[in-house]
């Protein structure tokens, strides 16, 4: 398992931030606009002001090195519902690697175990099959969820403008994986 670390954001990650989400295929897979490093500056200033108002739990992810290799995050926040969706992105040199488990497992601990919540939703477009394969590696993840909870794919597909599949985790499977299946 790779080593990593979660921190807040801060504009000192903007240069790298940039950097490493203007490469071709993340900028594709995110489907992100050109932009510039002073747009990037109000991204984080942005999601600083989220966390602040609790709508989000951003963070950047550095690997085993400190190196900046992406960012995860945690948002719509439904306290009711005891759930959330999560979004997380790798720098394409670190594609491959095993950043996104160690990622996920991370910003999951958060989910699950600070926040107390139940469900962690992670979806993805359907033209985006590398996210897809991505998340079907997960071994504590549920795939094909969207008929079972059809207003988180409805607001997913609202806000992405397009087709998306839907997978969720569950508390109990996670602390499960976590707990038991990382000690064997």
């Amino acid at each position: 398992m790779k080593m990593i670390k979660l921190v807040k954001h801060r504009e000192e990650y903007s240069e790298e931030i940039f950097r490493l989400s203007s490469a071709l295929p993340v900028k594709d897979a995110l489907g992100l606009p050109d932009g510039t490093i002073e747009d990037t500056k109000r991204f984080i200033q942005r999601v600083i002001e989220e966390e602040q108002a609790g709508k989000t739990v951003p963070r950047v992810i550095l690997n085993e090195a400190n190196k900046l290799i992406g960012l995860t995050d945690l948002m719509f926040i439904d306290y009711d519902k005891k759930s959330c969706h999560i979004g997380t992105w790798i720098g394409h040199e670190y594609w491959g690697q095993g950043y996104n488990e160690a990622s996920k497992i991370a910003i999951l601990q958060i989910a699950f175990e600070e926040l107390k919540l139940d469900y962690v939703f992670a979806g993805a477009r359907v033209i985006n099959i590398r996210s897809q394969k991505a998340q079907e590696k997960l071994p504590f993840i549920r795939l094909d969820v969207a008929s079972k909870f059809p207003e988180e794919i409805k607001a997913l597909e609202k806000k992405e403008k397009q087709p998306c599949i839907l997978n969720v985790f569950y508390k109990e499977d996670f602390l499960n994986y976590l707990y038991d299946g990382l000690s064997n």
